[in-house]
């Protein structure tokens, strides 16, 4: 199986200050998380100079099919149950 975002939920989490969004890989759940930070790397950036949580929630829906790649690639260079992507994942 490969691994698929159908549910398009993501939530922002405030401990890792980072979006949390699911991905599928048949019948497993992979959770991933993008720290804000790495948002800016995605080419779109929150409004503002303190943005708020639906700023990075809005900057994500903005660059999703390019952080689900990210996500896809990450995912095929090990399998594992977490990932967080950071601003170096957007770099290769």
């Amino acid at each position: 199986m490969t691994l698929g975002f159908p549910n398009p939920s993501r939530s922002f989490d405030d401990e890792r200050n980072a979006i949390r969004f699911t991905g599928h890989d048949g019948m497993f759940e992979v959770r991933f998380f993008i720290e804000a930070a790495a948002l800016a790397k995605t080419g779109v950036k929150p409004r503002g100079t303190v943005a708020s949580e639906a700023d990075y929630l809005a900057a994500f829906d903005s660059a999703r099919v390019s952080i689900q790649d990210v996500a896809r690639k990450a995912y095929a260079h090990g399998r594992q149950t977490s990932y967080v992507l950071t601003a170096a994942d957007f770099r290769r």
